[in-house]
């Protein structure tokens, strides 16, 4: 019998950048990995920060993106907007000091808003 041994770091499985993504954040994930491969940004975070607002009430943003200079900045995709999604990002811009923009995918772009 033969043991397994465990893949050399080269050939371990590459992670799947998009998974758990809907469309119109895998878009904007598609740009924002363009952005960093050119040096445009240093990394970004799908859905890997939680701030808590209130008691039981959390927000967990789509992307927060770091910058070459090493701000950090907040990105919400939406695909439309609902009203409890527009006034949490408000309450949280309100607790927070991170520059933060919501992306709406329209034909052949984005519309940005910017809350900060």
């Amino acid at each position: 019998m033969t043991a397994l041994r465990p893949l050399p770091p080269a050939m371990a499985p590459v992670r799947d950048l998009w998974d758990g993504m809907n469309k119109t954040e895998r878009a904007r994930a598609i740009e924002l990995e363009a952005m960093k491969r050119t040096g445009l940004i240093v990394a970004w975070w799908y859905e890997q920060w939680t701030f808590k607002l209130a008691d039981d009430l959390r927000y967990t943003p789509d992307f927060v993106v770091q910058k070459p200079d090493g701000t950090l900045e907040v990105e919400e995709t939406k695909g439309y907007w609902r009203d409890d999604a527009r006034a949490k990002i408000k309450m949280f811009v309100a607790q927070f000091p991170f520059p933060t923009r919501a992306y709406t995918q329209i034909k052949g772009g984005w519309d940005v808003e910017t809350f900060r």
